[in-house]
């Protein structure tokens, strides 16, 4: 892979090239997903992404602005940049393309508008908290304006993996004739399924009277998922313990948003489209855990209290996810509404499991099946044997060069793992020589050594990054991203701006103080202070070596060394 693609599959880079007037636009993960389901049908009666009135008639009514039930936008979005550089306007036409070149389909514009974000966010996910991954993706990843217009099919998105398990609608209502099911339950999810999901998937096919459809998304999900190539692993394990000719496995690429109720209703109506009557919806379905506060964005029942209000306007009817539980005494499965008194219930929550396969502790039989068990001790090593990244931040001359060389030197005493530095100066030298001091640059910068610190992570070593990185936006980028990968420690060297004037051996701070150099940190350009940082070390008070060791033992006492 070349450093090029490398820059293009981390930040979604969209290209200024132009074929005959048409201007080159290169797809983030969400718009291919979003675009492939335009196409292929499972968003109908979309036929492009969402006009001005429609979206507008989505925030308020959950309709398209004709009545039609359609709770979540499907916008395409572009960055002030690219629509200024490209000299983008009405009647523009673009090719929709993907990362690696391949064109999807052109769109004539028809409408440009300002996207209201705080609007967006508080309409569609009921929060403006940036710990929602949806909020998260719309305000930090998501350009400036909306665009639409007339789509003209190329092709669907090119796909290498699992073909055989990818079926657009049309297809997937095939396999179902030839099964001889007229009706279908789905079930949705986005994790590997255990012996508690398979039961809870089966009693609904019995209760429905229907065949079973396995319908697992593989687009982007939340943040610190399993990856899809691990978990439709699994799911091709756990199809080998459903009965004969009861159910069909099929893969969807949809981008996730996260949205609990209005989710929920969007996942019916796409199901609907690929042949299903009838669709698991479960508890707190499609939601994304506890806010900033601590407390769940949504309540545990109300996508099925949404779903009852629509289920009839939209033609599909919803299961009632049934929870499910061992009962030790019974040696089976149980709905829960049906434990007595006699019965010994035993369960593992998601993060029981990963903590139990990080310590390498045995994994019950009841629980799950060896086959996913081996699985995923492949994506969840022992803490020792996974990858981890120290992403150091500061103000200039705050220390974080010093301790992390010395870091470097006292990790590789241990020799299990390769150990990488990314220091800010080699970095700007060697990978990001183009690149000025400019917000959007420094950004860049930042977020190019993420990219880098998260394939050494991926592969199970160290990085060890040293950059300033000023702002929280990309530190989080680069959180979210490495997380996905392994471990993510944050390294705030918390020296205060007096001190780091005092030691200002390369003379910076006094060419900012005196107007020679524009734009520096601390000085006319704010450093964002990290407010959930892993690590605070303060050079003032203690000598480098207190520093590491500080460092060190977090990597004892957490297990990863």
């Amino acid at each position: 892979m070349t450093y090029k693609i490398s820059i293009k599959l981390i930040l979604g880079a969209k290209l200024k090239k132009k074929n005959n007037n048409q201007i080159n636009y290169f797809l983030s993960d969400r718009q291919k997903s979003d675009l492939e389901l335009i196409l292929n049908g499972g968003f109908s009666p979309l036929v492009t992404f969402n006009s001005k009135k429609d979206y507008d008639s989505i925030l308020d009514n959950l309709t398209l602005r004709d009545g039609s039930v359609w709770p979540i936008p499907i916008t395409l979005d572009l960055t002030h940049n690219f629509i200024k550089t490209n000299l983008i306007e009405v009647n523009s036409i673009l090719q929709l393309r993907e990362k690696e070149g391949f064109i999807n389909a052109t769109l004539k514009i028809s409408e440009i508008w300002k996207i209201d974000k705080e609007k967006e966010a508080l309409q569609i996910y009921g929060t403006n908290d940036i710990k929602h991954p949806g909020v998260s993706y719309l305000f930090n990843k998501t350009g400036d304006y909306y665009i639409t217009g007339k789509l003209k099919k190329i092709s669907l998105p090119k796909h290498y993996d699992y073909r055989e398990l990818r079926h657009t609608p049309d297809k997937l209502k095939l396999e179902f004739q030839k099964m001889g099911w007229d009706k279908v339950v789905a079930f949705q999810t986005r994790n590997p399924m255990h012996r508690a999901h398979k039961e809870i998937a089966l009693k609904a096919s019995e209760d429905s009277k229907a065949g079973l459809l396995i319908h697992p998304v593989v687009g982007p999900t939340k943040p610190g998922d399993i990856d899809h190539f691990t978990r439709v692993r699994c799911y091709k394990k756990i199809m080998n313990y459903f009965p004969e000719n009861s159910s069909f496995l099929s893969l969807i690429p949809l981008a996730m948003r996260m949205a609990g109720p209005r989710e929920a209703l969007w996942h019916a109506l796409i199901r609907k489209n690929y042949g299903c009557t009838h669709i698991v919806i479960g508890r707190d379905h499609a939601g994304p855990g506890n806010d900033s506060q601590g407390n769940p964005f949504y309540g545990p029942y109300d996508a099925q209290e949404l779903m009852i209000k629509y289920q009839d306007k939209i033609g599909i009817v919803m299961v009632p996810f049934k929870m499910m539980v061992y009962a030790k005494n019974r040696s089976d499965y149980i709905e829960l509404d049906k434990v007595t008194e006699k019965d010994e219930t035993l369960k593992i929550s998601g993060s029981q499991l990963r903590d139990k396969l990080r310590k390498g502790e045995d994994i019950p039989d009841w629980f799950t099946y060896k086959e996913i068990v081996d699985e995923l001790r492949q994506v969840y090593p022992t803490k020792e044997n996974q990858g981890f990244t120290l992403f150091f931040t500061g103000l200039s001359g705050s220390g974080k060069s010093t301790i992390a060389n010395g870091l470097v030197i006292r990790l590789k005493e241990y020799g299990k793992r390769k150990v990488t530095l990314l220091d800010g100066d080699i970095v700007r030298t060697h990978l990001s020589s183009e690149l000025g001091f400019s917000k959007e640059h420094r950004e860049l910068n930042v977020k190019r050594i993420g990219f880098v610190a998260s394939e050494i992570t991926k592969n199970r070593g160290i990085a060890i990054c040293a950059p300033i990185a000023p702002y929280e936006e990309s530190r989080s980028f680069n959180r979210e991203l490495i997380s996905s990968r392994g471990a993510y420690i944050e390294v705030f060297v918390s020296t205060p701006l007096s001190k780091c004037e005092e030691r200002d051996t390369k003379g910076l701070y006094a060419k900012a103080r005196s107007g020679e150099l524009k734009g520096f940190t601390g000085i006319d350009d704010p450093y964002e202070k990290p407010k959930n940082a892993e690590i605070v070390v303060d050079t003032v008070g203690s000598s480098p070596d207190e520093s590491i060791q500080v460092i060190i033992d977090y990597l004892k006492n957490n297990k990863f060394i």
